[in-house]
């Protein structure tokens, strides 16, 4: 090594890592986050410094900077696709009240104690009583972690050994390459498949019943539809025809009851009404609460449900049902506000947010999007809104950025569509632009 006799190597000068550690900051985010991961962080930006980036005296605020907000990897990230219930960005954001319940329900809690007795309580209560209320049609019901896990539950308690009867053309693929008949032949049922893709009858069903018949599924194709000649058997129709045989409809989008903003998409209360045996939902996508699979409908079906083996397996942890009930009982949660937003105030704020940007030397401009609900949930029904266009080459250091922001590509322009947007964070989208486009000047 050549002599440094003026200290000007900046190998010399990185700050000691125990020297960075004894920063009141930095000995706080310890506490908070853990010493491992502070000193993660702080080896990162000592390698700045011998690489000329950051300034010895500036280490400090730069290791800061690193810090995740949480102990945890996920980052909070601003959803501007115009997709309401994103699968890859954690579907349905909970209320507040709902993660105000989590954060209460997260210590120790009373959920399988009655504090009265002091005895072994029943799980859950609460949150299921809160599921029947909203949804009346229902005897009883349960949780489990997601639908596919209902379905699974009800394919092995109903069908394990036997036939379970499904449409053609409801044998749907769900995401990330699911496949609904896989599903169910792993639980040991067997599929009667009945009718054409595009076509089938009540006759279809009945010649399919037998006594080795464990149930009768419905499966609403939720992200697909099929036009031209075509014919279904509505629940209904189907109900009167199967002689005490279970008729289970798998809804999939959660909606607790009719919607004039959706008047295609079937919902729980309507469906039991109509005379299915039991209905299945998420509980993250259109009901606007965590991840979850909800079971509703006859008492004496549930209770086969609950006592199954593999209930144990599929059923969900304390923080699940506080979210859950909280959702219920709560305040409407964001989801069903984003799917009501007046689109005469998506225009507005569009045009408001790209005339900040444009006053900060942004080159922004409002013009109508379409969004879309997102996770499975009606796909041929567009919602007008809109959206702030910026060049195209915004999306990927939007993703990068500090504050991730989501947006998406089209027509040769970056869309930040403001109908998943919260207007809560239009500051927060104004400075996460300004912040990329600070990098490029």
């Amino acid at each position: 090594m050549t002599d440094d006799p003026h200290g000007t190597d900046p190998r010399r000068q990185v700050p000691r890592t125990d020297t960075l550690l004894a920063d009141p900051r930095l000995a706080a985010a310890g506490d908070r986050l853990g010493r491992d991961l502070v000193k993660a962080a702080i080896g990162r930006v000592q390698q700045r410094v011998r690489d000329g980036e950051v300034p010895p005296a500036s280490a400090v605020d730069a290791v800061v900077d690193e810090l995740p907000a949480t102990a945890a990897s996920l980052r909070p990230v601003l959803n501007a696709t115009g997709v309401l219930v994103h699968t890859n960005l954690g579907r349905a954001p909970l209320s507040p009240a709902a993660v105000a319940a989590v954060v209460a329900a997260s210590g120790t809690t009373d959920v399988e104690l009655d504090l009265g007795t002091g005895r072994r309580g029943p799980r859950g209560e609460a949150a299921i009583a809160a599921l029947l209320e909203a949804v009346p049609a229902a005897e009883a019901a349960l949780v489990v972690n997601n639908c596919a896990a209902a379905l699974a539950l009800v394919a092995t308690a109903l069908g394990q050994g036997r036939e379970l009867v499904l449409a053609r053309g409801e044998l749907v693929e769900i995401g990330d390459g699911f496949r609904i008949p896989e599903l169910l032949q792993t639980t040991g049922a067997r599929l009667r498949e009945v009718g054409t893709t595009n076509r089938v009858t009540l006759a279809d069903y009945r010649d399919a019943l037998g006594p080795d018949t464990g149930a009768v599924l419905k499966v609403h194709p939720s992200n697909f539809v099929v036009r031209g000649f075509t014919r279904v058997v509505e629940v209904a129709e189907l109900a009167g025809a199967l002689d005490g045989i279970p008729l289970v409809a798998d809804v999939g989008s959660g909606l607790l009851r009719p919607s004039p903003l959706l008047p295609d998409e079937p919902d729980l209360q309507t469906t039991l009404a109509a005379g299915a045996d039991l209905v299945l939902a998420s509980g993250d996508k259109l009901l606007g609460g965590p991840q979850a699979g909800l079971v509703l409908g006859r008492a004496e079906l549930v209770q086969r449900l609950r006592r199954h083996p593999l209930y144990r397996a599929l059923r969900v942890d304390k923080t699940t049902l506080a979210a859950l009930e909280a959702t219920l009982r709560g305040p409407v949660p964001p989801v069903r506000e984003l799917l009501a937003a007046d689109v005469d105030g998506l225009r507005a704020r569009a045009r408001a947010l790209a005339g900040r940007l444009g006053d900060a030397g942004v080159e922004a401009v409002a013009v109508d999007a379409d969004s879309r609900v997102g996770g499975g949930g009606a796909p041929e029904h567009p919602l007008p809104g809109a959206a702030v266009a910026l060049a195209a080459s915004f999306a990927e250091p939007l993703r990068r950025g500090r504050h991730p922001v989501v947006g998406y590509v089209e027509d040769g322009r970056t869309l930040l569509n403001l109908r998943s947007v919260p207007p809560a964070a239009d500051d927060a989208l104004v400075t996460a632009v300004l912040e990329v486009a600070r990098r490029w000047t």
